[in-house]
């Protein structure tokens, strides 16, 4: 298993180990829900989302996960992926303070082994195009993905 500094197909080395552990539960939740899903996916304002979710009716959630207050309080880029999903929703640990979340997401509790949405998410529809671009850079960033795995010695840029 990789360590959190050891960059790998699900993490580019700079989660934490908490982190990670938030990202494995709420990857378990989402499949349970009908939801695909892809860890660190770079959107095309030039920020990564944390977790980017496809549903099988091609709804697009974007779960931002946050390890600790400070983690919260220093990162303040979340509004910006607010127009690259239908839902936005942080992802916490249980002991998370709740009432530092914005009450504009949707929230997650989770630990490694599975989650729990706590609060419903607003629904803010994407237009047909930006849902098209989004799908398209899933779908090609979960084939190299792959490709990267079937083909280790593959010197491929962090994907």
């Amino acid at each position: 298993m990789d360590s959190p500094d050891t960059p790998s197909l699900l993490s580019d080395g700079r989660q934490s180990a908490a982190a990670l552990d938030i990202a494995r539960g709420t990857r378990r939740m989402l499949l349970a829900a009908g939801f695909a899903s892809l860890t660190e996916l770079p959107l095309a304002n030039g920020r990564r989302a944390d977790l980017v979710a496809l549903s099988d009716r091609g709804e697009v959630w974007i779960i931002e996960i946050k390890s600790s207050v400070i983690d919260f309080q220093v990162d303040q880029k979340w509004p910006e992926y607010r127009e690259f999903c239908d839902r936005l929703m942080f992802a916490v640990a249980p002991e998370f303070p709740l009432d530092l979340l914005p009450r504009d997401t949707g929230w997650i509790v989770a630990d490694r082994f599975g989650a729990e949405i706590v609060r419903e998410a607003p629904s803010h529809p994407l237009a047909g195009a930006r849902r098209k671009a989004l799908v398209n850079r899933m779908a090609r960033t979960a084939a190299l993905r792959l490709q990267a795995l079937a083909d280790p010695d593959l010197k491929l840029e962090w994907i």
